[in-house]
């Protein structure tokens, strides 16, 4: 039987990893701190990586896979340090944000990297993933796959940035929606059930490398287009200029108060990232039209109009729109 053990595997994506696996018949320990259960079919090791020695209970047998998606590159170090002896297999779950530009297009996976995050460095997410692939190519070498996704969509998602725009589009119905400008702007996203598919398959094959798993690129205004049709809307969509949407304190991206997706028009590399690696290893792209689906059924039951880690509240949209000419 195939021993797989998950740092982590109560999460989003490490949840959906480890269901991977123990569907698969294998024998799957997910090493967390135990405040979520861990998948059925699997077992919870119950373990806080701040605290000392995090992996003594899981350190003193082989794994024929680890899996590790934390973006603290001291964790990360800690657990290949402990357990990279017994590791036949390691997959690391990075990002496209370790990249160090976002202004040249179509770059693959050898483009250059962001300095790795130091110890007294101020906190940095892709500096941090960058130290982490670090300690992860010293520590297991020609045994290690790293995994660098662009923006991770599908139901369950906690970010609450992709789900946005079709759960807005349900919610308006026949009504407007404030949209970003979409003329030369574009996203590229990956179905979390695509992503941990791939992650298990990599893993069985022991398969060996950088891949960006990350989708199409796609306009940003056709992204919406398939969002309200899924969503069945039948308003209109409004368009700001970024000059505007700044002025009136409406952010890019994500967080609150903002237009989730939406990048300055300084970074079509960020989305346009090379994912023909990810396509020869066989990864999964379902069409996007499928994944608003999911994600707006996902939508619907947590609440159209609840309060959002990203976005516009609806009052906010409203009275954004009254002031628009």
């Amino acid at each position: 039987m195939t021993d797989v053990l998950v740092l982590g595997g109560t999460g989003w994506l490490s949840g959906r990893i480890a269901e991977r696996w123990a569907d698969a018949g294998a024998s799957v320990t997910c090493l967390a701190r135990g405040g979520r259960p861990a998948p059925y079919g699997t077992t919870l090791a119950p373990a806080d990586r701040d605290a000392s020695a995090p992996y003594d209970q899981v350190s003193g047998r082989d794994w024929d896979e680890v899996v590790d998606i934390s973006s603290n590159p001291v964790h990360v170090a800690a657990a290949v340090d402990a357990l990279g002896g017994r590791a036949k297999h390691w997959t690391y779950i990075s990002t496209v944000s370790v990249y160090a530009a976002n202004d040249r297009p179509g770059e693959d996976e050898s483009a250059e990297l962001l300095a790795p995050l130091g110890p007294d460095d101020e906190a940095d997410y892709g500096r941090a993933k960058a130290a982490a692939e670090a300690s992860v190519r010293v520590g297991l070498g020609h045994r290690a796959a790293v995994v660098r996704p662009g923006l991770i969509v599908g139901p369950g998602d906690p970010t609450d940035r992709f789900g946005y725009w079709v759960g807005r589009f349900a919610l308006a119905a026949d009504g407007d929606v404030l949209v970003p400008p979409g003329h030369g702007l574009g996203a590229q996203v990956i179905d979390v059930d695509d992503l941990a598919d791939f992650v298990a398959a990599i893993g069985r094959e022991r398969w060996t490398g950088v891949a960006n798993a990350v989708g199409d690129p796609l306009p940003l205004d056709a992204l919406l287009r398939e969002a309200a049709t899924a969503a069945g809307f039948a308003g209109r969509q409004r368009s700001a200029d970024a000059g505007w949407l700044a002025e009136h304190g409406v952010a890019y991206w994500m967080g609150p108060r903002s237009l989730p997706l939406w990048l300055p028009a300084d970074m079509p590399g960020f989305w346009t990232r090379s994912n023909a690696v990810y396509r020869l290893l066989g990864g999964r792209l379902r069409p996007i039209g499928e994944t608003l689906r999911r994600t707006l059924d996902d939508e619907r039951s947590r609440g159209l109009d609840r309060d959002r880690r990203a976005g516009l509240s609806r009052p906010d949209e409203l009275a954004l729109l009254a002031q628009l000419a």
